[in-house]
């Protein structure tokens, strides 16, 4: 399809997933705009070949096998996977509240969408010089933020999906670089932190910061050298606590 550096990016017809897409076809790579609904999708990955990137949409809905396989079948090269896609579910619901089928839509999205979309690219990855993984995960996931009394979080409601589908991927994030660090692929997590998006519009208080803002440490570690790390979690800041 291209001897490009490829990369693919899940949920990128919008916020942050949008702007790592337009971040990294400015590097020069070809970029797979991978959305849930095709027209959407056709429609982002045109405004950004119009800025001169080199976009391509592609129909992929994370919980649905079908298109995972299709979109891996229509590619010859992959470098990079951005696992982008995600919901956040009722925020303010605590354990006691939670529905499992409420919680298993969430985890449908944010952990099982990601194993499934990565084992289907993992063939592609393999065969790439240098294959980088990026799991967009969420500051709320580290369990040492909210057990820590000085960190804001520790104020926070119980919540019992999205911070916890998080923590979770964090710990496949985790396990993944374990397995494939032999095969010289860097997988790692970011934490873009509360950018004003669909996600966070629903928030008690104003989120100022870009959905551009979020995608930078997303890039920076799609980007990462050979002597990059692996198995790690990651802010603007630099590591963040699991």
């Amino acid at each position: 399809m291209t001897d490009k550096t490829t990369a693919l990016v899940t949920g990128a017809n919008k916020g942050i997933g949008y702007e790592v897409a337009a971040g990294l076809a400015r590097t020069g790579m070809t970029v797979l705009l991978a959305s849930r609904d095709r027209a959407r999708g056709q429609e982002a990955a045109a405004r950004l070949r119009a800025e001169g990137g080199d976009v391509r949409p592609v129909v992929l809905d994370v919980t649905d096998p079908a298109t995972i396989d299709a979109a891996a079948a229509t590619l010859t090269r992959l470098d990079v996977l951005v696992n982008n896609a995600g919901i956040a579910g009722p925020m303010g619901d605590p354990p006691s509240a939670m529905s499992p089928r409420t919680l298993r839509e969430v985890f449908e999205t944010n952990v099982v969408g990601v194993l499934m979309v990565t084992n289907a690219m993992l063939p592609l990855l393999r065969r790439s010089p240098a294959a980088r993984i990026v799991n967009v995960s969420s500051g709320v996931g580290s369990l040492a933020h909210h057990t820590d009394p000085g960190h804001y979080m520790s104020a926070l409601p119980p919540s019992a999906t999205y911070p916890v589908s998080k923590t979770a991927l964090n710990s496949l994030t985790v396990q993944y670089a374990k397995e494939l660090r032999e095969d010289g692929i860097l997988v790692n997590a970011a934490a873009p932190g509360a950018c004003a998006t669909d996600l966070t519009k629903d928030l008690p208080f104003q989120v100022t910061r870009t959905a551009a803002d979020g995608a930078a440490v997303i890039i920076r570690l799609a980007t990462l050298g050979p002597d990059g790390p692996t198995g790690g979690f990651y802010d603007d800041a630099g590591i963040v606590p699991w």
